[in-house]
C-alpha cells in the first residue's frame, strides 16, 4: 500500500512536469515573438512554468519515501506522454499514429515496472545513510560520475558547446546525485515523523545540500536546453539519461536489486526497454517549429515579377540602370 502511494505520487507528480516544460516552451516562443527582447525571468508564463515544475518535484520529493528509487525514476515516462499530448494544445501540434503507438508501449512498459520492481525496505536510517556514503562500490561510481562531468563541463564553458545531448548528460549525472540525496532526506523525514528522530545526524543536513545544490544546478541546464531545442526532443531525451543514471545510482548506493529473483530483473529491464521504446517513437521526426518573422517575398508578390528590373546583376555594366527593352517600353508609352 505505502509502495502504491509512491507510485500514485510519482505519475502525478511527472504529470505536472510535462505541463510546466510546455508552458516554458510557450514563454520562451512568445517572448521570441515580442519586438523588445526581456530575458525569461520577466515574464509570468514562463514562472508559472516553473511553480508547476516546483510542485511536481516536491511531489518526487515525497514519492521517493514510499518507494524504491528504480521504480520512481523510470515513471518519468509519464512526462513523456504527457508532453506529447498536451504540446498538441500549449504548441499546437499535430497528434500522430506514432504518438498513440508510443505511448501504449509506455504505457505497458510502466505496467511492467511496478509489478517486477523489487521489494526492498523503505525505512532508511541516517547510520544506513553513512555506511552507503563510504562503500567502495559508491566511491568508485563517484569518481567516474566527476570525471565525466568535468571533461562535459569544460567543452560546455570553454569551448561554448550546447548541443542538446551534452546539457542533458551534465543534467543525468547531477540527477543520480539528487535521487541519492532525496531518497535519503524523504526517508529520514519520514522516520523522524513516526518517532525515530534521524535530523540529529550531520548526513541529513549533508544530504539535504547536496540535495538542493545538484537540483539547482539541473535546473539552470535543464532550462537552457528548453531554451534552445523543442521540448519534445528534451523531455524524451531526458528521461532515458535520467532513468538510466537514477536506476544505476539506486542498485550501487542502496543495493535496490540486490536479493531480486533473476525473473523480476529481466521484466524489469524488459519494461525500461519498453519504456525507452515508446519515448523513442514518440519523439521520432519531431523537428523543430521555429517563429516564423513575417517579411515580403518579391518572388512571391501578386501580379508581375520586376524584380529583375530593379535589381539587375551587379557585376553587369548597366547596375542600376533599366534594361534596353525597358527603356522601348517607356518611349513606347
Amino acid at each position: 500500500q505505502t509502495q502504491l502511494l509512491g507510485v500514485l505520487l510519482a505519475a502525478a507528480s511527472n504529470f505536472l512536469i510535462s505541463v510546466s516544460l510546455n508552458i516554458q516552451k510557450c514563454a520562451h516562443l512568445r517572448l521570441v515573438c515580442q519586438a523588445e527582447q526581456k530575458p525569461c525571468y520577466r515574464s509570468k508564463l514562463w514562472w508559472s512554468g516553473i511553480t508547476l515544475l516546483g510542485l511536481g518535484e516536491v511531489g518526487n520529493f515525497t514519492a521517493y519515501g514510499f518507494a524504491p528509487i528504480t521504480l520512481v525514476a523510470p515513471l518519468g515516462c509519464v512526462s513523456v506522454i504527457g508532453s506529447a499530448f498536451i504540446s498538441v494544445f500549449f504548441l499546437k501540434r499535430t497528434m500522430r499514429t506514432s504518438d498513440i503507438l508510443g505511448g501504449t508501449l509506455t504505457i505497458t512498459g510502466i505496467y511492467l515496472l511496478v509489478t517486477f520492481t523489487p521489494n526492498v525496505p523503505q525505512e532508511l536510517t541516517a547510520r544506513q545513510v553513512q555506511n552507503y556514503l563510504v562503500s567502495w562500490p559508491f566511491l568508485v561510481y563517484s569518481i567516474l560520475e566527476i570525471i565525466i562531468f568535468c571533461i562535459l563541463l569544460y567543452f560546455y564553458k570553454r569551448k561554448a558547446v550546447k548541443h542538446i545531448m551534452v546539457l542533458l548528460m551534465m543534467v543525468a549525472l547531477l540527477a543520480s546525485l539528487t535521487v541519492i540525496a532525496v531518497k535519503a532526506v524523504s526517508s529520514m523525514i519520514a522516520l523522524s515523523v513516526k518517532g525515530k528522530m534521524q535530523l540529529t545526524y550531520s548526513v541529513f543536513y549533508i544530504m539535504s545540500v547536496l540535495m538542493a545544490t545538484s537540483c539547482a544546478f539541473q535546473i539552470k541546464f535543464l532550462n537552457q536546453a528548453m531554451h534552445l531545442y523543442e521540448a519534445t526532443a528534451v523531455v524524451p531525451i531526458n528521461f532515458v539519461f535520467f532513468t538510466t543514471s537514477a536506476i544505476i545510482s539506486g542498485v550501487i548506493f542502496y543495493r535496490e536489486f540486490q536479493s531480486a529473483a533473476l525473473l523480476s530483473v529481466f521484466m524489469f529491464l524488459f519494461g525500461c526497454l519498453l519504456s525507452f521504446l515508446g519515448v523513442i517513437i514518440i519523439a521520432r521526426n519531431k523537428k523543430e517549429e521555429y517563429l516564423q518573422i513575417p517579411f515580403i517575398d518579391c518572388g512571391h508578390i501578386p501580379g508581375q515579377k520586376l524584380t529583375g528590373k530593379v535589381q539587375p546583376d551587379s557585376h553587369s555594366s548597366c547596375y542600376g540602370t533599366l534594361n534596353k527593352e525597358d527603356d522601348s517600353v517607356k518611349r513606347q508609352s
